[in-house]
């Protein structure tokens, strides 16, 4: 370490020599009865702090090992350099030079970190502004500095500290950095693998040697966390395929002069791999052994699997706190036969004494409010603590999307063998938002937005949200409120006011558009956990603008029941969503049914919808989605399905390859008019991005798709549905996801609009 001192030099005498010249004072000084005590030298340190550590007082007999004592005492606060004794007709004068104190802590050429990061680490050193300095603290404060940028793969960092005196015994502390370029990895290898090929394991890990987009993902940077990470991933990948024995012995890692290049070598010991023979329950399982056994999910026959005796140990640890047993102990004990390669799994069970919850407790919501997370707990206090309602509370509280962390913990309750306590700490997130920006599309164009939503308004749990939209077909102005508990019981209110201006896709270019200005009410019902039905009504008026190409379809609605038409929908629906994320689902479903049926007014109809998603994960790394969405509708009271109520499909959400809202019938002119029936039928097979590691927000993926639109009173026939396939990339950007397709059509007709490239911002599967 280099420390540099402008001006003066600091002078620090050591303890030892010190103490060395103490002991001639003493040995010089008779024994004698102290008449006083003064102290020299303070400037900031209060001398009660100095009278309270010495070992003599006033009237006490002086000593030298009095003295020695005295001198070490005071050593050992850590605020003074210098410290001396001297004895004057009786009086004992201590004379003190205190420490230098940290003025101000500066930071230089620092760029990875943000200053007030570096700071805090300096504070958990001790070296903070007011607090003493001496070399020793700024060796340990330098030494924190190249372990954080070590950490972030700078191994070629240098620090050089600037120890600036200033007046009144005090320093100024600069620390000057050369951040330098992260070190890559350029060589990564495995030893000692003979059942499965060395890219097939590398294959498993974020980090790698590079690839031609490591520099968004940065997966050839090392770090020590992520590679720790990389090697429970490897030792996973074989314990849960029979090797039991398996060990990673070392993992030596080699760095370059330069401090630039990193060679990891990962030598592993394989061991041979072992079946299950057996699977046996000892303990006590409250008389429901058979119950148990249900959840086991390793099977005699099978490799031994590691994976599945841990979720197997989860389940039955979750099961016994079903019925109050909050402190049960499995543990697993492999009785292993080397002669056969086999392996019988017992389970061992001792549920410990019953509980149940005294009090719950809620930490970390500073800004939200204690009710609106204490609402969507069903364990609840002074009930028997319940493993399945705990777990269900906390995903209750994860959904309502106002933490980014939340996590319980079961506390013994001191003095009593059947409480505990349930501590939820919660880490919130900022939950409004402002937007003003701009977005762009294959079919809209360039549009303006803007927007307000607060999701937990004033910590209240309720949505407030201002939308506006400007872009070439679609025009938007909605403003729309949510109390999810407008009753205890948790029915949600929705209110919303909205005007919309849209001209519906089509190739003729035409300016004509639709107007609607509608204002509405809704409530949602939770029936269970995981289903939620909806049911409320709408008051709107739609105009139809006249233009240039409007569709004859239009005209003709319109000369017969007027350009401006009012409805009075009634909606009811029905929602479902058990996929492990909305933004990159990789398992789970999600199903929606909703219909609107128009029971007065000039538009008199009703039209219903249905879309079942559902994701199979085919490895860690691949997963399988499936989307179909079915419309229908009809004209009540002899009146046709209004027209601007239509469906249309073609394009990104519906049918790649085929320009958008092309498909579909056409009246005499031309244009497309869309339909009141629609199908949609769609496959993806995605993975990450060739070159990405396993970065889920850049991915590829491979589809067929497949839909058309039939007007009123045609059957849905599937010798008429388009088809294409394709590929594509979705990247969830700082703008939002954006999905990019290119698609060639498998089934076409005469006059249908090829449009092969296709992408927008913020469109889903």
């Amino acid at each position: 370490m280099k420390i540099q001192f402008n001006r003066i030099s600091l002078r620090t005498v050591s303890m030892v020599s010190v103490l060395s010249l103490a002991s001639q004072l003493v040995w010089a000084v008779e024994p004698f009865a102290v008449r006083d005590i003064r102290v020299e030298g303070l400037q900031r340190v209060e001398p009660g702090t100095v009278f309270a550590s010495l070992p003599v007082r006033v009237g006490d007999t002086y000593s030298d090992d009095k003295g020695s004592a005295a001198i070490r005492a005071l050593f050992a606060l850590g605020l003074f350099k210098d410290v001396r004794i001297d004895v004057v007709d009786g009086v004992l004068v201590v004379i003190v030079e205190e420490r230098p104190t940290v003025a101000e802590v500066e930071f230089s050429g620092a760029k990875e970190f943000d200053k007030d990061v570096l700071k805090k680490a300096m504070r958990d050193v001790g070296l903070a502004e007011g607090r003493p300095f001496d070399k020793a603290l700024a060796d340990r404060a330098e030494q924190e500095l190249l372990r954080q940028y070590i950490n972030r793969s700078l191994y070629g960092a240098e620090v050089v500290t600037t120890v600036t005196p200033t007046e009144r015994n005090r320093v100024n502390l600069t620390f000057t950095i050369v951040e330098g370029e992260p070190s890559k990895i350029n060589e990564i290898h495995i030893v000692g693998n003979k059942v499965f090929s060395e890219s097939t394991l590398l294959g498993l890990f974020d980090l790698d040697n590079g690839g031609w987009l490591s520099w968004y993902t940065k997966s050839n940077h090392y770090s020590r966390a992520k590679l720790n990470a990389d090697l429970e991933t490897l030792r996973s990948y074989y314990l849960s395929r029979g090797y039991l024995e398996f060990k990673i012995d070392s993992t030596p890692v080699a760095i370059s002069a330069n401090k630039q290049d990193i060679a990891v070598t990962i030598n592993v010991t394989e061991g041979e791999r072992f079946v299950v023979s057996a699977v046996k329950l000892e303990g006590n399982y409250l008389t429901r052994e058979k119950e148990f056994k249900t959840l086991v999910k390793i099977k005699p026959g099978q490799a031994y699997n590691a994976d599945e005796v841990a979720q197997t140990i989860k389940q039955f640890t979750e099961y016994f706190g079903n019925f109050g047993y909050a402190f049960a102990r499995v543990e697993s004990r492999p009785e292993i036969d080397r002669s056969n390669n086999s392996v019988a799994l017992v389970l061992q069970a001792d549920p410990s004494r019953r509980a149940y919850v005294r009090r719950i407790n809620i930490a970390g919501n500073n800004t939200t409010r204690d009710e609106v997370v204490r609402r969507e707990f069903r364990q609840m206090e002074a009930a028997w603590y319940d493993g399945d309602k705990i777990k269900m509370s906390r995903d209750r509280v994860d959904r309502l999307g106002y933490f980014k962390e939340v996590n319980i913990e079961t506390q013994e309750v001191p003095g009593s063998n059947d409480q505990v306590d349930l501590i939820l700490t919660v880490v919130e997130k900022p939950t409004g938002s402002i937007s003003l920006g701009a977005n762009f599309s294959s079919a809209d164009k360039l549009g303006l937005q803007f927007g307000i939503k607060q999701e937990n308004a004033f910590g209240s749990g309720n949505y407030l949200g201002l939308e506006i939209n400007t872009s070439r077909y679609n025009k938007t102005l909605a403003v729309n409120t949510t109390n999810p508990y407008f009753t205890p019981d948790g029915i949600s209110r929705t209110l919303e006011a909205y005007y919309r201006s849209s001209t519906p896709y089509q190739d003729l270019g035409g300016n004509y558009e639709l107007h609607t200005t509608g204002a509405g009410l809704r409530f949602g019902v939770p029936f269970n956990e995981r289903d939620t039905v909806f049911f409320g009504g709408n008051l709107e008026q739609t105009k139809i603008v006249p233009g240039t190409n409007i569709p004859v379809a239009y005209l003709a609605y319109a000369s017969q029941f007027g350009y401006t038409s009012t409805a009075i929908p009634l909606t009811v629906g029905w929602g479902r969503d058990d996929r492990d994320s909305a933004v990159t689902p990789t398992s789970g479903s999600f199903q929606r049914l909703m219909s609107d049926w128009g029971v007065a007014g000039d538009a008199r109809y009703i039209r219903g919808s249905y879309q079942n998603q559902m994701f199979l994960p085919l490895t860690k790394k691949i997963t399988f989605g499936t989307n179909v969405e079915i419309g229908l509708g009809k004209g009540l009271s002899g009146r046709p399905f209004p027209v601007f109520k239509n469906f249309y499909s073609g394009g990104l959400g519906s049918v790649r390859g085929f320009e958008q809202g092309t498909l579909g019938p056409r009246d005499v002119s031309g244009s497309v008019v869309g339909g009141p029936n629609k199908i949609n039928l769609n496959a993806e097979l995605s993975s990450p991005f060739p070159g990405a590691g396993n970065d889920r927000s850049l991915r590829a993926y491979a589809f067929v798709d497949a839909g058309n639109v039939f007007g009123e009173g045609e059957r849905i026939r599937l010798n008429e549905l388009r088809s294409s396939y394709g590929l594509g990339v979705s990247w969830i950007s700082p703008m939002g996801p954006l999905r990019l397709s290119y698609a060639r059509p498998i089934t076409k007709f005469a006059g249908d609009k090829i449009q092969a490239l296709q992408f927008n911002i913020g469109t889903s599967f």
